[in-house]
Order: structure tokens, then C-alpha cells, then sequence
């Protein structure tokens, strides 16, 4: 399971007075933001940036930080990125590309991007709510649900209705579409689309409907991938997104740097503790007597 995140923030900068003996301003972010949408955020420039996360073992294995087109970026073209080195850490893993499955988020919810993933299966939440619309959709949600989940933490009582061929695009590829319904608070939702008062999400996967459920498919979106909370650490621990290089390329190698930090001790210490033959890392031999020498120093010397 392999979690692909991208994100865009405004970048706040400091005002600049404009007189005409002062010389031409010249804004320290502009070779790494770019003019983009700022949504309710006040800003001039937005950044944009792009993980991969292994899920099951929390370990970064790729990011972007916008080097291929600042501000906006170019989000499919990071995609493709992405595809190849989940294709390579895979066939490191002697694994079959089969078995290997992408969770995306809302930013990359439309069908164009679906040819991107060369194969592989994926479980995308939707953006394009036009979809409910599809005569094919209005009559499946005409019809009682094909199952019903609740969310252990919120409590959310959500309606699941599968769709097994819906075609995305007029000239697109077609998919699995689940559509879940839920009844609308007091206050407005943020995320998915409200019509009268029932909030509407929309999720796409290329999972077989033998083998996955909707239930499994929304769980798999909303609780296994587990990316939220990685971030929530990595922000405490590291801060990573912290933008500390006026270069792309300096940037991106700050984020590089910061999850090889956080992807040694689950590599090399923590994973010891695991009886797990996959998820077992041995230590190098020099690294043993380098770890013997720091021990026998620390017994031998009185703390000061």
C-alpha cells in the first residue's frame, strides 16, 4: 500500500515598501512559488510539494518539492515520477506489480490521471461530482445500498452504493466508482458535495468487486493508508515542510535528507524488535562494532 500525497500552501511574505529610491523589489521565493490559486489563505504565491509514503512500514521513499514547476507545479508529471519508483521499490521486493496499490487523494481525483498509473491499482478519492449526475449513477442511488459502514472514531454512518463500469471521461478509461452518502450536519461539509441534505463522496478503484467490497475500498482509503497521522509525527518530530532554501533543488534536498533521518530508525533499530522476517533489517558488520565501541566508551568513561 503505497500513499501518494500532494500538497499546495500559500506562501505569506513580508511587505515591501515601494518608493522611488529604493530599487526594484525581488521577493526571495520567486524561483520556488509561483502566481497559483490562494484559496481563503492570504498570499501572493503558492508551493507545492509531492511524498510517497510506504504505508504498512511508515518509511518515505520519494518526494518532490516542486523542482519540476514551481507554484502549480506539474502535478501528473510527479505522478509518473511517483509510478516508477513504486514500480522499482516493488520489483526490489521480488513482489509482483499486482500486488502493489496506490491511495491518492482529492488532487489527483479525475480520470485523466488514471492512465498515468501504468497499471496499477489504485483507490482515488473523486473530485468530479458532475458524476452523480451519470444516468447509470441516479439509478443506483434510486436503489436501497449495497452496504453500510460506520467510521469507529467519528461515528459517520455512511450508504454504499457500487458502481462496476462507469466511464470517467467520454474518451477516458473506465473504472469501479462507490459512491457514499451520509446525512448533512449543521455544519457544512468539507469534503464531498452537498445536494439537499445528504453529503455526497465519490471514490474510484481499480480493486475486483470479488475481492474487495465497497466497505473494504472506503476503509482502505479512510483508515489504512494512515498517512494523516505519519505527517502529524513527521510534523512534530522534523518539520520537514518547513520551506528553509530559496532553490527548488535545495529544498528538495532538505526534505531527501530529513526522511532518510526518519526512515534510518525504523530501518535499522526499531524493526530489530520485530519477529517478522519482511520487516526484519540486519545491521551491517561495521555498523555492529561501531555500535560496540560507543557502548564499551560509554561503560568505560564516568559521565561528566
Amino acid at each position: 500500500m503505497f500513499d501518494i500525497e500532494g500538497t499546495r500552501q500559500t506562501a505569506r511574505q513580508r511587505a515591501l515598501r515601494f518608493t522611488p529610491d529604493l530599487p526594484a523589489a525581488q521577493r526571495r521565493l520567486n524561483e520556488i512559488c509561483a502566481p497559483g490559486y490562494t484559496g481563503r489563505k492570504r498570499g501572493e504565491v503558492v508551493r507545492t510539494c509531492t511524498t510517497i509514503l510506504q504505508a504498512h512500514t511508515h518509511q518515505w521513499i520519494g518526494t518532490f518539492s516542486g523542482a519540476s514547476g514551481a507554484g502549480n507545479g506539474d502535478y501528473r508529471g510527479e505522478l509518473r515520477q511517483a509510478v516508477k519508483m513504486i514500480s522499482g521499490y516493488v520489483k526490489a521486493q521480488s513482489l509482483p506489480l499486482s500486488r502493489a496499490v496506490v491511495r491518492l487523494d482529492g488532487q489527483y481525483g479525475n480520470g485523466v490521471i488514471v492512465a498515468d498509473l501504468a497499471g496499477l491499482s489504485y483507490v482515488i478519492r473523486g473530485k468530479d461530482y458532475s458524476l452523480l449526475d451519470f444516468p447509470e449513477i441516479q439509478a443506483k442511488l434510486s436503489l436501497p445500498p449495497d452496504q453500510q459502514t460506520i467510521h469507529p472514531e467519528t461515528g459517520t454512518s455512511r450508504a454504499l452504493f457500487d458502481c462496476p463500469d462507469v466511464l470517467l471521461t467520454p474518451a477516458g478509461p473506465r473504472t469501479r466508482a462507490i459512491v457514499a452518502t451520509h446525512p448533512a450536519a449543521e455544519a457544512e461539509a468539507k469534503v464531498g458535495t452537498t445536494r439537499g441534505e445528504v453529503v455526497y463522496e465519490v471514490f474510484y478503484t481499480a480493486l475486483p468487486g470479488e475481492a474487495f467490497t465497497p466497505a473494504d475500498v472506503v476503509d482502505l482509503y479512510l483508515h489504512r493508508g494512515a498517512f494523516e497521522c505519519v505527517l502529524s509525527d513527521e510534523d512534530q518530530e522534523q518539520d520537514p515542510d518547513r520551506w528553509c532554501s530559496r532553490t527548488a533543488w535545495g529544498q528538495e534536498f532538505w526534505q531527501i535528507l530529513a526522511q532518510w533521518v526518519w526512515n534510518a530508525p525504523p530501518g535499522n533499530w526499531g524493526m530489530h524488535s520485530i519477529p517478522c522476517p519482511c520487516a526484519r533489517r540486519n545491521l551491517l558488520p561495521h555498523q555492529w562494532v561501531s555500535l560496540r565501541r560507543r557502548r564499551l566508551i560509554r561503560s568505560i568513561d564516568p559521565p561528566s
